[in-house]
């Protein structure tokens, strides 16, 4: 096998990994059989073990002697430690892109939003979340302050390590999520404070991640705590 083929083997078994691990296929404690995995998958065990290197490296996959690679059952506090620090920064860039938001991005960001709330009737969590994360972009992506942008979306980049969509597991958060977003498009619109505006967004943020936190909670149980 040539070093190219190896290191695309290797890319294909970490996405490959990666989406399982996301996705909670893998659950919490799912222990990664390197052999297992590599038959699966037609290729050696090399670009196998090159892969779980990398989701090790990311906090995706822990390494236990004598046991070997298991999925990582650390990553919800790395989880909401990242909620946290991505409502801080979208909310302050919300705010800072209010100045340079006109009429036609206000309209698409209601529009988006209309088709977030058109998803409930048949709730599809993926579409949701991609809605979302349009809607968000459109209000905070005038930001001038290119910097907060760019750690913004390294954060953004993070949360998609642990999870494909929150609303999978809090489908109850999405209603109250679409009707916060009519309130901060609303103020906007209104001329309202933009520290007030930054503060709803953060609140809207967070609010999404203490409902997750509350159902990992009721539910006690150790297959809750990746994503």
């Amino acid at each position: 096998m040539t070093e190219p083929d190896r290191l695309n083997k290797a890319e294909y078994a970490y996405v490959w990994l990666r989406d399982r691990i996301r996705s909670r296929e893998y659950e919490p404690g799912h222990r990664l059989v390197l052999s297992s995995i590599a038959a699966e998958l037609e290729v050696s065990p090399v670009p196998v073990r090159e892969a779980i290197r990398q989701l090790e490296a990311e906090g995706l996959v822990t390494y236990e002697r004598n046991v070997g690679a298991r999925v990582s059952t650390l990553n919800q506090d790395a989880y909401f430690e990242t909620m946290e620090t991505v409502a801080l920064l979208e909310g302050r860039a919300t705010a800072l892109s209010i100045p340079h938001l006109g009429p036609g991005q206000l309209a698409k960001a209601r529009e988006l939003n209309e088709k977030m709330e058109a998803t409930l009737q048949d709730f599809d969590p993926q579409a949701f979340t991609e809605l979302n994360r349009k809607f968000h972009r459109t209000l905070f992506g005038a930001c001038p302050n290119k910097r907060l942008l760019e750690l913004l979306y390294e954060e953004w980049d993070r949360l998609d390590y642990f999870r494909d969509s929150t609303f999978r597991f809090i489908p109850q958060r999405a209603r109250s999520s679409v009707a916060e977003h009519f309130q901060l498009v609303g103020l906007i619109e209104a001329g309202a404070d933009p520290t007030y505006v930054e503060q709803k967004a953060r609140d809207h943020r967070l609010a999404t991640s203490t409902t997750y936190r509350n159902i990992i909670e009721s539910t006690d149980s150790p297959s809750t705590a990746h994503d």
